[in-house]
């Protein structure tokens, strides 16, 4: 049976990101794909500790990190998936540290520094591909994402996957709500309004393509 790994980088279990990542698991498993969902603020782990052992000559470790901690068994089932989704809210123009933690020690082991004489490039470790999607939510609206250093920056996290397992997209959710009651909190920055018209307006449409993208990811290995 398919297996799909996903992967949430938000230390909400039930807001935007989560609630996106869900609607992708429901879509792969509606594909036919076994789906397990991972809670990062669940987890105590490091980041790439720059053992290089991965590096290593004659290591061997088949792209799994060779740092062993709470990490290492999710490591080694994204490794083993035929599909992994990643998910995070957006934190002054970067997944959250726990994602890119995850990210590290998930690209890292499988990218290498040799080069792929026969193809151009560098050789890669896993010699198959390996779909990847990102879901990244911010509160941000989408101006300010294509004015701004934010395409740019989280366009590199698509980028750096898809060159280490041969495939990856991104569903980018803009203008999030973020608060359960804006009456609680200092933010005069945002009108609550027009936020909750795009929750109620947008949201669903970005849910709808969270569901697309965990059918086709689960569907992509099939082929």
């Amino acid at each position: 049976m398919t297996k799909v790994m996903i992967i949430n980088g938000s230390p909400r279990k039930n807001f935007n990101t989560a609630k996106l990542l869900k609607e992708a698991a429901r879509g792969a498993e509606n594909a036919g794909a076994e789906v397990e969902i991972v809670h990062l603020y669940d987890m105590l782990y490091k980041g790439c500790i720059s053992c290089l052992m991965c590096k290593r000559k004659g290591a061997d470790i088949k792209g799994l990190c060779f740092y062993k901690d709470a990490l290492t068994p999710v490591l080694e089932k994204c490794l083993n998936a035929d599909a992994v989704i990643l998910g995070s809210p957006v934190y002054h123009s970067y997944p959250t540290g726990m994602l890119r933690s995850f990210m590290e020690r998930f690209m890292f082991p499988a990218h290498t520094y040799m080069v792929d004489k026969e193809h151009g490039g560098l050789k890669r470790v896993l010699t198959r591909t390996l779909p990847v999607g990102m879901i990244m939510t911010m509160n941000a609206p989408e101006s300010h994402f294509n004015n701004s250093s934010y395409r740019t920056i989280l366009n590199e996290n698509e980028e750096s996957l898809r060159h280490v397992f041969g495939y990856a997209e991104t569903l980018y959710a803009f203008d999030t709500y973020q608060f359960i009651d804006y009456a609680k909190y200092d933010c005069d920055l945002f009108d609550e309004t027009h936020k909750a018209k795009v929750r109620d307006e947008q949201f669903p449409k970005d849910m709808a393509k969270a569901y697309d993208m965990g059918k086709r990811l689960a569907s992509l290995n099939k082929a």
